[in-house]
């Protein structure tokens, strides 16, 4: 891996667009981890005078994560100083304020953008991603650091090393690549575990040591997770709970703990050793995770003891449904609980009656068999959720956040007598929208504004709708979907006027960047696109993209046709459905 990583980042993308091999190990990290594209890669970075020791910061909105990186790429060992710069820097995450001074703009810009996440309940992820092995002392270090983040209570945190082994393993799922399994073998005690026989499945239950479980291998890199629903989710309140209770209680962990599932291609006990083949934990990562956070507690006690459930299982399919339903217990979000809800259901039935060749997705992952439906037909319920609360509600500010949408504002947003035909229509709106939103830039938009693509093309959307409202003069209502497309299309119109909204929209955000320098601010995109403030900024500029085509020669041809043809009549918009 290290040969691969020197090797790629030597390549012409990494070598023009970051200055030193440190930028373009982080890059690398970005692109081949999280799978950004170039823009958004290079949106992330902050590294450079005035860094305050972070490198990159990036914020997955779709599963309120904030990740906050460090890289170390040199040969040899990270030695305690340069982790304790990191780790002092991070600390001060804790006090945003602190951080923000004297940092880079670009730092300054994320730092608001962190604030903004941390006040929506998103979890941080801090990880040194290195390619170096680390020194005894600075092994020392990163567990004091994980014990600070595990102190803190109003802050929902956890700190990963990433090294070689993670990288290699976090590359290899990237890319769909098979690894080998794990095997082991656990020391059992004879009067802590039953063997059981269960319609042909081999099952053991067993009360393993809280300090067998530290020994496990696949726990730091992931890899013993590869069949679980969801992977840690950091230093959340569940996780500080358990280990509250390893590190004032150990005795009674057993009984407050659900306790661990695993799957296995073969399973034997020989003399107290149960050896397990081909190991899996389908529901446990979580708890695993922080048991060896705790290590060093761990190994003072011979009192802990947590329940594990083992089970031989040959059959693939069985066993990913025993990883979905093992964890079914764990919390689910506003999204999921929504997906059985009477109303859904109902959108659902009408959708599919209207279109036989259709279907509505309601369930998160749930898989289509794309060659029994049409694909145009394919609804997903979470993005019509983000559709309505723009195109509706006029609030695409809020497009990005799904708790909002499906707790907050789900009763505004879905009723069952809305029309399938409105469905549709917003599904091909934001289809032809998302066609301008790529890494050719066919708009030519701002970069920092195509980095945000993920839900700044919610208010490209809105943008369509509201050039309606000027055309018809309708400025404080909200058109009809399914008239607006049947209107583009029979005009042949719909590239123009979504163009048209795209150059709007970047207008907007540049004009906005603009103000902002010239008043001494601070501008923050995310910030920019979860603010009221944008939505002003849109309008503002759809006024004045229309009015200025009158001044250009293909203009006014255009405008001209705009105004004959997208007329609506005023029984053909309704008011903003509210959502604030």
């Amino acid at each position: 891996m290290k040969e691969k990583i020197s090797e790629d980042i030597k390549s012409e993308y990494y070598q023009n667009n970051y200055a030193n091999d440190g930028q373009r190990f982080i890059a690398w990290y970005l692109r081949n981890i999280f799978n950004l594209d170039t823009v958004e890669t290079k949106d992330c970075i902050t590294d450079g005078a005035g860094d305050k020791q972070i490198d990159a910061v990036y914020i997955d909105n779709q599963d309120s994560i904030i990740y906050i990186l460090q890289g170390k790429y040199y040969s040899g060992k990270v030695d305690s100083e340069p982790l304790q710069e990191v780790l002092a820097s991070w600390v001060q995450i804790n006090n945003l304020d602190a951080l923000q001074e004297n940092a880079n703009e670009k730092l300054k810009a994320k730092i608001n953008d962190i604030s903004n996440a941390i006040d929506d309940d998103y979890t941080i992820c801090f990880e040194l991603v290195t390619i170096a092995d680390l020194t005894p002392a600075a092994k020392k270090d990163f567990e004091v650091f994980q014990k600070t983040l595990s102190s803190y209570e109003n802050l929902t945190a956890n700190f990963t090393l990433v090294d070689l082994d993670v990288i290699n393993f976090r590359y290899d799922e990237a890319m769909n690549k098979s690894r080998p399994y794990i095997n082991y073998d656990f020391k059992i005690q004879p009067n802590k575990y039953i063997e059981l026989d269960l319609d042909g499945t081999k099952a053991i239950i067993a009360a393993i040591p809280l300090k067998e479980c530290i020994n496990i291998p696949g726990i730091h890199d992931g890899s013993l997770f590869r069949k679980n629903v969801r992977q840690s989710l950091g230093n959340n309140k569940i996780n500080k709970g358990i280990a509250k209770t390893i590190k004032n209680n150990p005795k009674e962990f057993f009984f407050y703990h659900n306790g661990i599932t695993a799957i296995c291609s073969k399973l034997e006990v020989v003399n107290n050793v149960l050896k397990a083949k081909e190991l899996n934990v389908v529901n446990g990562c979580q708890s695993l995770n922080t048991i060896y956070s705790c290590s060093e507690s761990i190994k003072a006690t011979n009192d802990g003891y947590i329940l594990f459930k083992f089970y031989e299982i040959a059959d693939n399919d069985k066993a990913d449904k025993i990883s979905v339903n093992t964890n079914s217990q764990s919390a689910v979000k506003a999204r999921d609980l929504r997906s059985n809800d009477k109303n859904i259901l109902a959108i659902k039935k009408a959708y599919e009656e209207r279109y036989p060749d259709g279907y509505f997705k309601t369930k998160r992952g749930e898989k289509v068999n794309t060659a029994k439906y049409n694909t145009n037909h394919i609804i997903d319920l979470t993005d019509l959720g983000k559709e309505l609360i723009a195109w509706h509600s006029q609030r695409p500010t809020i497009s990005y956040s799904e708790t909002k949408i499906f707790d907050k504002y789900f009763t505004q947003l879905f009723h069952k007598e809305y029309q399938p035909e409105n469905i549709q229509a917003l599904k091909e709106l934001f289809d032809a929208v998302k066609l301008r939103w790529n890494e050719s830039n066919p708009l030519n938009m701002n970069e920092q504004l195509l980095a945000m693509k993920s839900y700044a093309t919610y208010h490209h959307l809105y943008t369509i709708s509201y050039v309606f409202c000027v055309i018809n003069n309708m400025p404080e209502t909200v058109p009809n979907p399914t008239i607006v497309l049947n209107l583009l299309k029979e005009n042949n119109l719909m590239d123009k006027v979504v163009d048209l909204a795209g150059n709007c929209l970047n207008m907007a955000f540049e004009n906005a960047n603009a103000e902002a320098r010239d008043n001494g601010k601070i501008f923050s995109p995310q910030n920019w696109s979860k603010n009221k403030g944008s939505l002003k900024n849109i309008r503002d500029a759809v006024r004045s993209q229309i009015n200025a085509l009158s001044y250009m020669s293909e203009g006014k041809e255009l405008r001209d046709n705009l105004y004959k043809v997208l007329k609506m009549s005023p029984d053909k918009f309704e008011n903003r459905w509210t959502a604030d």
